[in-house]
Protein backbone atom coordinates (compact mmCIF):
# COMPACT_ATOMS: atom_id res chain seq x y z
CA UNK A 1 0.00 0.00 0.00
CA UNK A 2 2.10 2.93 -1.07
CA UNK A 3 2.11 5.80 0.89
CA UNK A 4 -0.43 4.89 3.45
CA UNK A 5 0.77 6.35 6.41
CA UNK A 6 -2.15 5.08 8.99
CA UNK A 7 -4.23 1.69 8.29
CA UNK A 8 -7.04 1.15 10.02
CA UNK A 9 -8.18 -3.03 9.52
CA UNK A 10 -11.56 -3.70 11.21
CA UNK A 11 -10.81 -2.53 14.65
CA UNK A 12 -13.81 -2.78 16.64
CA UNK A 13 -14.30 -1.56 20.29
CA UNK A 14 -16.57 -2.58 23.00
CA UNK A 15 -17.86 -0.28 26.27
CA UNK A 16 -18.55 -3.83 28.21
CA UNK A 17 -21.29 -5.16 25.70
CA UNK A 18 -21.89 -1.58 23.98
CA UNK A 19 -20.28 -1.77 20.45
CA UNK A 20 -19.17 1.88 20.20
CA UNK A 21 -16.72 0.87 17.00
CA UNK A 22 -17.95 -2.21 14.79
CA UNK A 23 -15.57 -3.55 12.14
CA UNK A 24 -14.07 -0.04 10.93
CA UNK A 25 -11.52 0.15 8.11
CA UNK A 26 -10.22 3.30 6.66
CA UNK A 27 -6.34 4.68 5.08
CA UNK A 28 -4.61 7.63 5.73
CA UNK A 29 -2.39 8.55 2.61
CA UNK A 30 0.88 10.43 3.45
CA UNK A 31 0.14 14.51 2.58
CA UNK A 32 -3.51 13.99 2.56
CA UNK A 33 -6.31 15.98 4.99
CA UNK A 34 -8.58 13.07 5.69
CA UNK A 35 -11.48 13.88 7.41
CA UNK A 36 -14.23 11.75 9.65
CA UNK A 37 -17.62 12.98 9.67
CA UNK A 38 -20.75 12.00 11.80
CA UNK A 39 -23.37 12.98 14.43
CA UNK A 40 -22.89 13.34 17.92
CA UNK A 41 -22.56 9.80 19.28
CA UNK A 42 -21.35 8.39 16.19
CA UNK A 43 -18.23 6.83 17.51
CA UNK A 44 -15.71 9.09 15.70
CA UNK A 45 -13.70 10.27 18.90
CA UNK A 46 -13.15 6.85 20.31
CA UNK A 47 -11.81 6.33 16.88
CA UNK A 48 -9.08 8.71 17.54
CA UNK A 49 -8.43 7.02 21.00
CA UNK A 50 -8.31 3.55 19.26
CA UNK A 51 -5.86 4.88 17.19
CA UNK A 52 -4.02 6.17 19.95
CA UNK A 53 -4.04 3.43 22.28
CA UNK A 54 -6.55 5.12 24.63
CA UNK A 55 -8.83 2.46 24.33
CA UNK A 56 -8.47 -1.27 23.75
CA UNK A 57 -9.60 -2.95 20.58
CA UNK A 58 -12.00 -5.67 20.90
CA UNK A 59 -11.10 -7.15 16.58
CA UNK A 60 -8.78 -5.70 14.42
CA UNK A 61 -5.34 -4.21 13.94
CA UNK A 62 -3.90 -0.37 13.20
CA UNK A 63 -0.81 0.28 11.21
CA UNK A 64 1.09 3.51 11.00
CA UNK A 65 4.04 3.98 8.68
CA UNK A 66 3.65 -0.16 7.70
CA UNK A 67 4.61 -1.15 11.74
CA UNK A 68 1.48 -2.47 13.55
CA UNK A 69 0.93 -0.38 16.45
CA UNK A 70 -2.52 -1.52 17.80
CA UNK A 71 -4.10 -4.60 17.69
CA UNK A 72 -6.63 -6.86 19.85
CA UNK A 73 -4.63 -9.73 19.88
CA UNK A 74 -1.41 -8.70 20.50
CA UNK A 75 0.59 -5.65 22.77
CA UNK A 76 -0.13 -2.16 21.73
CA UNK A 77 1.90 0.55 21.99
CA UNK A 78 1.52 3.00 24.38
CA UNK A 79 0.52 6.25 23.70
CA UNK A 80 3.46 7.78 24.41
CA UNK A 81 5.28 5.42 22.30
CA UNK A 82 2.97 6.75 19.29
CA UNK A 83 4.08 10.14 20.35
CA UNK A 84 7.51 9.13 19.74
CA UNK A 85 6.71 7.31 16.63
CA UNK A 86 5.41 11.15 14.77
CA UNK A 87 1.70 11.33 15.81
CA UNK A 88 0.02 14.17 17.95
CA UNK A 89 -3.27 14.52 18.74
CA UNK A 90 -5.26 17.60 19.54
CA UNK A 91 -8.61 16.40 21.72
CA UNK A 92 -12.24 17.95 22.15
CA UNK A 93 -12.15 20.52 24.29
CA UNK A 94 -8.62 21.08 23.64
CA UNK A 95 -7.11 19.92 26.86
CA UNK A 96 -4.82 22.81 27.86
CA UNK A 97 -2.48 23.51 30.95
CA UNK A 98 -4.78 26.24 32.15
CA UNK A 99 -2.95 27.49 35.09
CA UNK A 100 0.23 27.78 33.06
CA UNK A 101 1.51 30.29 30.52
CA UNK A 102 0.98 29.76 27.05
CA UNK A 103 5.17 29.59 26.70
CA UNK A 104 5.15 26.48 29.47
CA UNK A 105 2.27 24.90 27.48
CA UNK A 106 4.43 24.70 24.55
CA UNK A 107 7.06 23.87 26.36
CA UNK A 108 4.97 20.73 27.34
CA UNK A 109 4.09 19.35 23.57
CA UNK A 110 8.11 19.57 23.26
CA UNK A 111 8.53 17.10 25.89
CA UNK A 112 10.52 14.42 23.73
CA UNK A 113 12.76 16.98 22.70
CA UNK A 114 16.22 16.76 23.75
CA UNK A 115 17.83 19.77 22.43
CA UNK A 116 17.07 23.33 23.65
CA UNK A 117 17.65 24.64 21.34
CA UNK A 118 15.63 22.83 18.83
CA UNK A 119 12.99 23.87 21.04
CA UNK A 120 13.30 27.56 21.27
CA UNK A 121 13.25 27.31 17.30
CA UNK A 122 10.15 25.35 17.02
CA UNK A 123 8.35 27.52 19.78
CA UNK A 124 9.44 30.87 17.34
CA UNK A 125 7.90 28.88 14.40
CA UNK A 126 4.80 28.97 16.05
CA UNK A 127 4.61 32.56 17.42
CA UNK A 128 5.62 32.96 13.70
CA UNK A 129 2.85 30.94 12.41
CA UNK A 130 -0.03 31.52 15.36
CA UNK A 131 1.29 35.78 15.92
CA UNK A 132 -1.45 35.67 18.74
CA UNK A 133 0.24 33.66 21.13
CA UNK A 134 3.47 35.33 20.67
CA UNK A 135 1.75 38.24 21.99
CA UNK A 136 -0.02 35.86 25.06
CA UNK A 137 2.95 34.17 25.37
CA UNK A 138 3.60 34.90 29.61
CA UNK A 139 0.05 35.31 29.67
CA UNK A 140 -2.22 32.55 31.49
CA UNK A 141 -3.94 30.09 29.16
CA UNK A 142 -7.15 30.43 31.40
CA UNK A 143 -7.32 33.74 30.17
CA UNK A 144 -7.65 33.15 26.42
CA UNK A 145 -10.63 33.28 24.43
CA UNK A 146 -11.56 29.94 23.16
CA UNK A 147 -10.41 30.42 19.10
CA UNK A 148 -7.07 31.41 20.67
CA UNK A 149 -6.52 28.19 23.26
CA UNK A 150 -7.46 25.96 19.93
CA UNK A 151 -4.87 27.78 18.30
CA UNK A 152 -2.46 26.99 21.26
CA UNK A 153 -3.15 23.44 21.38
CA UNK A 154 -2.51 22.36 17.75
CA UNK A 155 0.52 24.60 18.31
CA UNK A 156 1.48 22.29 21.04
CA UNK A 157 0.94 19.16 19.37
CA UNK A 158 3.06 20.80 16.23
CA UNK A 159 5.90 21.52 18.79
CA UNK A 160 6.65 17.15 18.01
CA UNK A 161 7.07 17.65 14.48
CA UNK A 162 4.63 15.47 14.40
CA UNK A 163 4.29 13.00 10.61
CA UNK A 164 0.51 12.72 11.54
CA UNK A 165 -1.79 15.24 13.06
CA UNK A 166 -5.27 14.11 14.68
CA UNK A 167 -7.58 16.88 15.25
CA UNK A 168 -11.02 16.23 17.61
CA UNK A 169 -13.75 18.50 17.03
CA UNK A 170 -11.16 21.57 15.96
CA UNK A 171 -14.33 23.73 15.52
CA UNK A 172 -16.50 22.85 18.33
CA UNK A 173 -17.78 26.00 20.21
CA UNK A 174 -16.06 28.84 18.15
CA UNK A 175 -17.22 31.75 16.27
CA UNK A 176 -17.79 30.92 12.47
CA UNK A 177 -15.23 33.57 11.88
CA UNK A 178 -12.36 31.44 14.18
CA UNK A 179 -13.61 28.43 12.81
CA UNK A 180 -12.78 29.97 8.97
CA UNK A 181 -9.45 30.84 10.96
CA UNK A 182 -8.43 27.32 12.56
CA UNK A 183 -9.74 25.51 8.86
CA UNK A 184 -7.11 28.12 7.24
CA UNK A 185 -4.37 27.04 9.42
CA UNK A 186 -5.01 23.63 9.17
CA UNK A 187 -4.52 23.52 5.64
CA UNK A 188 -1.56 25.25 5.66
CA UNK A 189 0.31 22.66 8.10
CA UNK A 190 -0.74 20.31 5.84
CA UNK A 191 1.01 22.04 2.39
CA UNK A 192 3.49 24.08 3.91
CA UNK A 193 4.72 21.77 6.85
CA UNK A 194 4.20 18.32 4.95
CA UNK A 195 1.90 17.60 7.77
CA UNK A 196 -0.61 14.61 7.24
CA UNK A 197 -3.80 15.50 8.80
CA UNK A 198 -6.95 12.95 9.87
CA UNK A 199 -9.48 15.32 10.96
CA UNK A 200 -12.43 14.68 13.04
CA UNK A 201 -15.38 17.26 12.72
CA UNK A 202 -19.18 17.78 13.48
CA UNK A 203 -19.03 20.74 10.75
CA UNK A 204 -19.57 18.35 7.77
CA UNK A 205 -19.53 21.00 4.95
CA UNK A 206 -16.52 23.09 6.91
CA UNK A 207 -14.33 19.58 7.13
CA UNK A 208 -15.18 17.89 3.33
CA UNK A 209 -14.23 21.85 2.15
CA UNK A 210 -11.18 21.06 3.65
CA UNK A 211 -9.67 17.81 3.05
CA UNK A 212 -8.94 15.38 0.48
CA UNK A 213 -10.79 12.50 1.44
CA UNK A 214 -13.59 12.09 3.57
CA UNK A 215 -15.51 9.14 5.65
CA UNK A 216 -19.07 8.91 6.94
CA UNK A 217 -19.26 7.25 10.45
CA UNK A 218 -23.03 5.79 11.69
CA UNK A 219 -23.34 4.35 14.87
CA UNK A 220 -19.91 2.75 15.22
CA UNK A 221 -20.09 2.25 11.23
CA UNK A 222 -18.20 3.28 7.95
CA UNK A 223 -21.15 3.90 5.82
CA UNK A 224 -19.66 6.00 3.09
CA UNK A 225 -16.25 7.01 2.15
CA UNK A 226 -15.36 8.86 -1.26
CA UNK A 227 -12.86 11.81 -2.16
CA UNK A 228 -14.30 15.06 0.35
CA UNK A 229 -15.32 16.74 -2.63
CA UNK A 230 -17.54 14.13 -4.37
CA UNK A 231 -19.24 13.19 -0.49
CA UNK A 232 -20.23 17.32 -0.57
CA UNK A 233 -22.21 16.90 -3.31
CA UNK A 234 -23.51 13.36 -2.16
CA UNK A 235 -27.56 13.39 -1.85
CA UNK A 236 -27.29 11.26 1.32
CA UNK A 237 -24.58 13.38 2.48
CA UNK A 238 -26.50 16.33 1.87
CA UNK A 239 -29.73 15.37 3.43
CA UNK A 240 -28.15 14.23 6.58
CA UNK A 241 -25.17 16.65 7.34
CA UNK A 242 -25.38 19.77 5.01
CA UNK A 243 -29.21 20.51 5.80
CA UNK A 244 -29.98 20.71 1.93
Amino acid sequence: MENVLLNIDKISVKYGSIEALHEVSMTVHEGDIVSLIGANGAGKSTLLKAIMSQVPLSNGTISFMGEEICSAKKHSKTTHQLASLGMALVPEGRHVFADMTVEENLDMGAFLVRDPKVIERKKEEMYDFFPILSQRRKQKTRSLSGGEQQMMAIARALMSSPKLLLLDEPGLGLAPLIVQDIFHKIRKINEEDKVTIFLVEQNARMALKNSTNGYVMETGNIVLSDESARLLSNERVKAAYLGE
